[in-house]
Order: C-alpha cells, then structure tokens, then sequence
C-alpha cells in the first residue's frame, strides 16, 4: 500500500508495528542482549493477541496496552512477535532511519494479496510498478473518466435516500466502485459483481489468523483471493483477443509490452492497488464529511463554490455534467482536501521490519 500509506504516516496517532529479527528470527545473534524488550505480552503460542486485536476495535485494543504498558510496548499478531510504537516521535524516529527500518507485512498478508504486489518489493520493479500506477492518475488520463465518477457518486446518494447509514462504509463502496472503474475501464461493469463478491470475502479475512484449513475465514479469503486472479485473467485475455491497446486505465498500462510484468504479477498489483486505495481513500471522504459538519461556516462556503461553478455552467449553456475544467475551478474544496490529509489520523498502524537491533529509549 506503499503509494496511498506513505502519504498518510504523519498523522500523529500512527502505529507501527515493528518486527525485530531478534523476535522473528531466533538463531540471530544480537549483540545487545542486555537491552530489554519494551513491557507488553505476547499471548498464547503462535496465536499471540491476534483474537483480542481483531474480535474488537483494534483501536480498543491499543487503547487498553497503552494505558497499561505505555505507548511503546510488545505483542504477537498474525503469527509475529513485534514491537508496537505510537507516539509522534518514535514514528518520526522510524520513518526517518529509513537504514534501519524497511516496509513490511506479515507473511500471510503477501499470500492474501501476492508476493509480487508492489508494497512488497523495493528498488527497481517497485519503481517501475510506482511509475505505471502514477501515469494511470495523472491529469491527462483521469480528466476522461470524471462523468463516469460523478455517475457513480450520484448513485451513491441516491441509495443513501430515507435511510441512516454508515458514512465509512458507504464511502467504502463508492471508492471500491471507483477503483474499478480506475482499473478495469468501463468494462467493468461486465464484471463488478464478480469482483465485489470475491473481494469482500477477500477482506472478510483479511484480517484473520493464517490457518488454511476449510470452515476458517482465511481459507475462503484465499479461495476468492484465487477467484480474483482468474477473473482478472480473463479480462486481460479478452482485451488481447481484442487486439486494443490504447487502453487509458491502469490495467492497460500493466499490460503495455514496454512495462514488462508478467500475467501474475499483473494480477497480483491489480488486487493490491484495490486494497491499497479503498480503506485510506474512504477513511479521507469520512473524515472530510465529519469536519464539514463540525464546521457549517466552512462546509457553506464549499456548498456556494460548486453552486457558483453549476450556475455559471448553466448560464452558458452548457450541460451541468461535471469535468475535468469544473474541477480546477474549486480551490475551497480543495484546501478542505488538503487541510483533511494533514490533520486527519488516516491509518490506525503500518508495518515496518527492523534490518539490525535497534535501540529507541533504552529499550
């Protein structure tokens, strides 16, 4: 998730989980075994605290340990010993000793979504990989797709009629729809569905303890983990019989002759890029409708900005369609943007691995 994430590591209720070599790797020899480790509890053998993190709000959870142990304390989740950090200046420590510390996910999370997903990989393929994704969101190739957008909000809030909901939840939905749209082009459609029944089992057990045995939510994560790569597939089959390759999405560009990625490693980035941008784009959309709403001086100057933009519109003569020109012309709504990314706690925690010991605080 390294091209959503990294945006996002400053806010300053960020938890980092670090995985030691210490920990994970028990025949490496530290050469300061006189430091102790941080206080905290590892749980039961191989299952750790993985069922207390995940059968609540995992923000309950580091709620809890940091009253008891403080805000640096250790722990086992998902099959791994580690240390988890949150204050502002152990993360600011860790992400700027970049030498010391690399990105990193547990093992069973680069099964779920592919080892060749570009947050698990630096150097040159993640710079490739990084290169191809951003061409798929420049200006020139988003602008083409803003009706298309503006459809999918609009049947959003049409949904959202004489019912309460749940705005993250909602936002989920319409960012996961745009994700596609993102990827897939308008073919998308022809496979929504699909998509949407594979991933949210994906995500089902996403979160869930590594045993791949039937009944277990891990076990039907990967089979649908497995459904996804073939439907993504027979997308990239269909579009080669085709023979078209002016294609503006980021499929397309994955699938340029000059990017030289494999069929399994396209399908491997195209369900990476979905996780990587539905939770943190829906979690910035949430947080911009609760500060909006604690704010009805600043949320009426949005409203008259895109009033003033359609009455303009219709006073041309012009269809009341959004485009890629109305969306320059709103410098309010997009310092609220702006303003959301910097203040706004996006992540509850991100993973990182220790390359050598580490000493932070005398621990």
């Amino acid at each position: 998730m390294e091209l959503s994430t990294m945006f996002f590591l400053c806010a300053s209720l960020l938890f980092i989980v670090l995985f030691f070599r210490t920990l994970i790797k028990p025949y490496y020899v530290s050469k300061r075994r006189d430091l102790p480790l941080p206080p905290g509890s590892m749980g039961w053998p191989y299952i750790g605290e993985t069922f207390q993190m995940y059968s609540q709000d995992p923000n309950v959870f580091f709620a809890s340990k940091i009253k008891r142990f403080g805000s640096m304390f250790k722990s086992h989740i998902l099959g791994c010993p580690c240390v988890m950090i949150s204050s502002p200046e152990a993360a600011k420590f860790v992400l700027n000793k970049a030498q010391l510390f690399k990105p990193t996910f547990p093992a069973s999370k680069e099964r779920m979504l592919g080892k060749q997903a570009i947050f698990f990989h630096q150097g040159e393929y993640h710079a490739n990989l990084r290169r191809l994704v951003l061409r798929t969101f420049m200006p020139e190739a988003i602008k083409n797709i803003v009706p298309d957008i503006e459809s999918i909000a609009q049947d959003c809030l049409k949904s959202w009629e004489g019912r309460l909901i749940t705005t993250f939840l909602e936002m989920k939905t319409f960012t996961f729809n745009v994700a596609l749209l993102s990827i897939f082009g308008k073919e998308e459609i022809l496979y929504r569905d699909a998509l949407k029944r594979c991933y949210y089992t994906l995500e089902q057990g996403y979160n869930s303890m590594p045993i791949n045995v039937p009944g277990t939510l891990f076990h039907k994560a990967m089979k649908a983990r497995k459904e996804l790569a073939q439907i993504v597939a027979q997308i990239i089959w269909s579009r080669r019989q085709r023979k078209m390759i002016d294609y503006k999405d980021l499929l397309g560009s994955f699938m340029d002759e000059k990017s030289g990625l494999t069929d399994d490693q396209i399908a491997d980035n195209v369900i990476g890029v979905i996780f990587a941008a539905r939770d943190t784009t829906a979690s910035v959309l949430t947080w911009i409708v609760k500060y909006l709403g604690e704010n009805p001086s600043v949320l009426e100057a949005v409203n008259e900005e895109q009033e003033c933009i359609l009455k303009s519109k219709e006073e041309r003569g012009e269809d009341k369609g959004l485009n890629w020109e109305d969306a320059k012309k709103m410098p309010i709504t997009s310092r609220v943007i702006q303003e959301t990314l910097r203040v706004a706690s996006i992540l509850s925690f991100t993973f990182r691995e220790a390359v050598e010991d580490v000493e932070y605080q005398g621990q």
